[in-house]
């Protein structure tokens, strides 16, 4: 792994650094992303679904990390519950992720974009 692919964090004490690599920063998302209400799953590539059918878990499941000149670029693809306010969840989704990342990592996040790739219908049985 080089280390353009790791964010420095905190400050050289003379014990030595603290690096965090990305793909962290992806579970730690996905995880603070499935505790928001209304949101029924998180859309991944098509390697990410054939890891699940293996019985492997992705945590890091439709989330994207940029790491730029400008700062942490985060780009989240949801499908929704049917019914829900968009724009609160995704509110609600943005705010819980920046507050977990400075919790667990002291890192501030520029932009996390928020797409809406789908609707959950409520699938309710015919009596």
């Amino acid at each position: 792994m080089n280390d353009k692919s790791l964010l420095n964090v905190g400050e050289d004490t003379g014990l030595g650094k603290v690096e965090i690599a990305p793909e962290v920063i992806e579970v730690i998302t996905g995880i603070a992303a499935s505790e928001v209400e209304g949101i029924s799953e998180m859309r991944g590539s098509f390697a990410t679904g054939v890891v699940e059918v293996f019985g492997k878990k992705s945590h890091s499941k439709g989330v994207k990390v940029e790491l730029t000149e400008e700062g942490i670029l985060i780009d989240l693809y949801i499908v929704v519950d049917f019914g829900v306010a968009i724009p609160k969840v995704a509110e609600k989704l943005q705010g819980n992720i920046r507050q977990t990342l400075r919790n667990m990592t002291d890192l501030e996040i520029d932009e996390i974009n928020v797409h809406v790739v789908g609707i959950q219908m409520d699938q309710e049985s015919d009596e």
